[in-house]
């Protein structure tokens, strides 16, 4: 299955990108929030990224941001054994060492409901009928 469908998907990856008409002005994509929201564990960066499976729980969104020791311990040499990112957001920021569902917001605002265990058929499977 391919991810591109220039009827319906098109206009939703520009969106989610940042790019072409947007009301809110200055949208960035926050990969931090993104792999805290949707991979809390890290479970899926885990079986992409094998240099990085020592790192435990939510930290692997963030490799950069741990200490020489918890690095260490993990077996990653950041620029030999896994690279230093090319950019780091400044929005980044909020959202680093933050547990899943978390809430970076200074007054403690709750961040939207997460859909935890629900696989992608949730979404596409059709009602049933009462």
């Amino acid at each position: 299955q391919v991810d591109y469908d220039v009827c319906s998907n098109y206009g939703n990856w520009l969106y989610s990108a940042g790019i072409g008409n947007d009301p809110r002005d200055n949208r960035k994509f926050n990969m931090i929030k993104q792999g805290l929201d949707y991979d809390g564990n890290g479970d899926y960066v885990r079986l992409w990224v094998p240099e990085l499976q020592g790192i435990k729980g939510a930290d692997i969104h963030s490799p950069w941001a741990l200490g020489s020791a918890a690095l260490s311990q993990a077996g990653v040499t950041l620029g030999e054994t896994y690279p230093w990112p090319v950019v780091t957001a400044p929005e980044w920021s909020r959202h680093i060492h933050q547990r899943p569902g978390g809430s970076p917001h200074p007054r403690g605002r709750r961040a939207p409901a997460q859909h935890k265990d629900r696989g992608i058929d949730f979404y596409f499977s059709r009602k049933k009928d009462a």
